[in-house]
């Protein structure tokens, strides 16, 4: 059994490419493998409860004119369009995502983590959904298979803070600094949305 953590963000337009990468090398692997997703902050300080628009937000952060911005989000939405994926940054907001990470711990413990990640991301990219909300939130657990009710419960009762908080010390330990970043069996390390290649790679080392 190959077990392969993976730190990422729900708000990292990379971090979903590199799923989807990781994904089509997993296809054609014979191997039982075990993937888990673990938290990671891209900007902790993102405040809560005040959603904007992610393309003005990205500007005024970088000092970078809307045009630059736009040019930046039709590059990425075209490499995501070859995974399949269907991006729409007009649509997205921006969202301090701890309380997704506590809840992707909750959906962890219910054997549902990685349907959860992906209607997550699908949420936040496709359909321009406040993950920062918590009855938005719950409502996207309950569309997996969770309990709505018990979801909104241990976001209300900061559940599985210290699995999040975990987390980041280990990614802080691995020396990450950006996500997606995966790790092989806690052997190696892969940084960023690789070409499918790099994961049949790893996956037979």
């Amino acid at each position: 059994m190959i077990t392969i953590e993976v730190w990422s963000d729900i708000v990292c337009p990379w971090c979903y490419i590199g799923k989807r990468r990781l994904e089509t090398a997993l296809s054609t692997f014979d191997g039982a493998v075990s993937v888990q997703w673990r938290s990671f902050q891209l900007d902790p300080s993102t405040p809560v409860g005040d959603p904007r628009p992610v393309g003005e937000s990205l500007g005024a952060k970088l000092g970078l004119p809307q045009a630059q911005i736009d040019g930046m989000f039709e590059h990425v939405t075209q490499l995501a369009a070859a995974e399949g994926l269907a991006y729409d940054f007009a649509r997205a907001r921006t969202a301090n995502t701890f309380d997704a990470h506590r809840l992707l711990h909750f959906a962890k413990a219910h054997g549902l983590q990685a349907e959860l990640k992906e209607r997550l991301l699908h949420a936040y990219f496709t359909e321009g959904a406040d993950v920062g909300d918590q009855v938005v939130l719950a409502g996207l657990a309950a569309t997996v298979g969770l309990d709505e009710v018990a979801a909104k419960q241990a976001l209300a009762d900061g559940s599985f803070e210290a699995d999040v908080r975990q987390d980041f010390a280990q990614a802080r330990a691995y020396g990450i600094s950006g996500v997606p970043f995966f790790v092989f069996d806690q052997r190696i390390g892969v940084s960023g949305a690789q070409p499918v290649e790099v994961f049949e790679k790893a996956l037979r080392s």
